[in-house]
């Protein structure tokens, strides 16, 4: 009987899982996406959501028991400096849990960990990227999308 045995053990010594933890949780605060087995994602996903209570906190305090756990000052910057402003009006739930399919190598399930509003806010930049291309394109004085035209003429 598992009884008081919280948590998924991931077929690892405790330094291992703690390392495979801190790296994964390290990932999704930068990509805002990562791609992994279900059981990571489902051991990763609280100790992501408590990362971004930590950075809606953004106490100093907050900002060195983030620092201590994540694996580059990058991260914390990002956690703090963009992750906790978008979700401070949010009560939980930062994260959500894809399934994606199976592995081809050994056929593992796999899912994609994300954050929520993360597609949204990839959208925008896409849009702002097409925009300030256009404006560009407009200054030189050519015509937008037209960038492969100066072979043909």
């Amino acid at each position: 009987m598992r009884h008081r045995k919280a948590g998924y053990r991931l077929q690892r010594d405790v330094s291992a899982r703690r390392a495979l933890l801190r790296n994964l949780v390290t990932s999704v605060v930068m990509d805002e996406r990562i791609e992994t087995t279900i059981t990571k994602a489902k051991a990763a996903k609280p100790i992501v959501e408590k990362m971004i209570t930590l950075a809606k906190e953004g106490t100093l305090h907050s900002r060195r028991q983030a620092a201590a756990y994540l694996m580059t000052p990058e991260s914390v910057k990002k956690l703090f400096d963009k992750l906790g402003p978008r979700f401070g009006q949010r009560n939980g739930g930062y994260t959500r849990i894809i399934r994606v399919g199976f592995r081809q190598g050994d056929g593992a399930e796999t899912a994609m960990l994300e954050l929520v509003g993360s597609e949204l806010v990839r959208r925008a930049a896409d849009r702002a990227k097409r925009r300030e291309d256009k404006l560009k394109a407009l200054q030189e004085g050519r015509e937008p999308g037209s960038e492969g035209d100066e072979a043909t003429s």
